[in-house]
C-alpha cells in the first residue's frame, strides 16, 4: 500500500473492506458450505482502502494491482449507504461523488468503521484542500460532460 509521504498528511482510515459484512454475505457463506466465504475472503484481502487528510487511494487485484487515487480536492460529494443488512453487521459504503475524469463515482465498500464518523473527519478536510487550491463549485467538469 502506498505509504504516506507528506508531514501534514494524516490516516483516517487504512484497511481493508469487512469479509463478511452483510447479512447477505454471511447467509451465502453458512449456505455454500464456507467456499462463500474463503471466496469474500480473497476479495476482502485483495481490495485495500487507505483514506487520508489528503487523497483516497484504492488498491484491488489478485495477480495484477490496480491502483485508483483521488485527491481529496477532488470530491464533489458524499454519500453514506447503510442498508439494513450491513447496519446489522456494523459496516456501511461511501460513495464519493468525484470531479476525476477516470473515476467519477468512486464507492467504498463494506467499510468496518463508524461511516457517520469517517465522513465527519474526511468533510473538513475536503474543505481545507478546495480553499488551499482554490477550487470553485463553477469549475465542476461533470457538469459539462452531461
Amino acid at each position: 500500500m502506498t505509504k504516506v509521504p507528506l508531514p501534514d498528511e494524516r490516516i483516517l482510515f487504512k484497511g481493508h473492506p469487512a469479509i463478511i459484512g452483510s447479512v447477505t454475505r454471511l447467509l451465502i457463506s453458512i449456505l455454500s458450505a464456507g467456499i462463500g466465504a474463503v471466496w469474500f475472503w480473497l476479495q476482502s484481502k485483495n481490495t485495500q482502502y487507505l483514506i487520508t487528510s489528503q487523497r483516497i487511494v484504492v488498491e484491488t487485484g489478485i495477480f495484477s494491482r490496480a491502483i485508483e487515487t483521488i485527491e481529496i480536492y477532488q470530491i464533489d460529494d458524499i454519500h453514506l449507504e447503510k442498508p439494513l443488512n450491513q447496519r446489522i453487521m456494523g459496516t456501511g459504503n461511501m460513495l464519493l461523488l468525484t470531479r476525476d475524469i477516470s473515476a467519477p463515482k468512486l464507492v467504498l465498500e463494506r467499510l468496518p468503521v463508524d461511516i457517520r464518523e469517517l465522513y465527519e473527519q474526511i468533510r473538513p478536510c475536503i474543505q481545507q484542500a478546495r480553499f488551499r487550491f482554490r477550487v470553485r463549485d463553477e469549475e465542476n467538469p461533470r457538469e459539462f460532460l452531461e
